[in-house]
């Protein structure tokens, strides 16, 4: 072609995606911090349990979604369906994706609305209000005092926050248990990352499968099992009322029987196609 035609429809994407985000924030890591403070302690474990339960719901419904997706054709509503002559299974076929944006978008939107009814306080512990009082009074004994005439530079006020960010970053890499748990949950994150990206497209390419039959197959069969064992864990802590030490022992000993069965992998295969010239001889 003279002139390949250009798009912008991926700005749309990008910010759409980055609105979505924004709205995962106070969801996300904000919630937990939301329930360790207004729960009760040993009921804390069931329902960080069923908040990362239904966070792996979402991509399981989303697989099964794309699924529905992919066997429709990308222009559906705008050609006539009869005059396309390519099946899902031609590798020429392209799904619908973009109607999963649109589904997805309304379902988070009717999500968001029984978040507007919560209060806006919860009724909080003893010793969390009176915390909350010395607060409030350093605060308001703060604002009592004479503003300070000489404002400090910003290069100052820069030298300050680097200074007090550094501190901060190094008392948190230097505690030990979290910093375990941030290169375990590293570890576990990029294993589960690759297997979710690329196992769909590993299953259509070495098995002849359809893309709405691999997202179909890998949300019914991986997600579920994730979120269960998510839910039963919350349920084991709350039942031996687990304290760090006994949940860190607890996640590396399941961790470890997890790392044990991925292994049974290697011992699983097929026979390899007959391939002229490379399997049998051309013969």
């Amino acid at each position: 072609c003279e002139k390949e035609p250009s798009s912008y429809m991926w700005v749309y994407i990008l910010l759409g995606n980055m609105l979505r985000g924004i709205g995962e924030t106070p969801i996300t890591p904000l919630g937990i911090s939301y329930l360790d403070d207004f729960a009760k302690e040993e009921d804390i474990p069931v329902y960080v349990g069923c908040l990362h339960t239904t966070a792996m719901m979402g991509p399981m419904f989303g697989f099964l979604l794309g699924s529905l997706c992919a066997k429709l054709y990308v222009d559906i509503g705008f050609v006539d369906l009869g005059s396309i002559t390519i099946t899902p299974q031609d590798s020429r076929w392209v799904g619908a994706w973009w109607l999963g944006f649109l589904i997805g978008g309304v379902a988070n939107f009717l999500a968001a609305l029984p978040f507007c009814f919560l209060p806006k306080s919860l009724t909080k512990p003893e010793e969390t209000k009176n915390e909350q009082t010395s607060y409030c009074l350093l605060d308001a004994t703060r604002k009592m005092l004479p503003p300070s005439k000489n404002k400090p530079r910003k290069c100052q006020l820069m030298y300050s926050f680097l200074s007090d960010f550094y501190t901060s970053l190094k008392t948190v890499l230097s505690n030990r248990m979290y910093f375990t748990f941030l290169c375990c949950s590293l570890l576990q994150f990029s294993s589960f990352i690759g297997f979710i990206t690329y196992k769909p497209k590993y299953m259509e390419q070495q098995y002849g499968q359809s893309t709405s039959k691999s997202n179909f197959l890998i949300g019914v069969t991986s997600l579920p099992p994730v979120g269960l064992g998510i839910f039963l864990g919350g349920l084991i802590m709350k039942k031996y009322k687990m304290g760090i030490v006994k949940a860190t022992k607890f996640a590396f000993t399941m961790s470890f029987l997890a790392y044990a069965f991925s292994l049974l992998h290697f011992f699983v295969g097929c026979e390899n196609n007959v391939v002229a010239g490379i399997t049998v001889s051309y013969e």
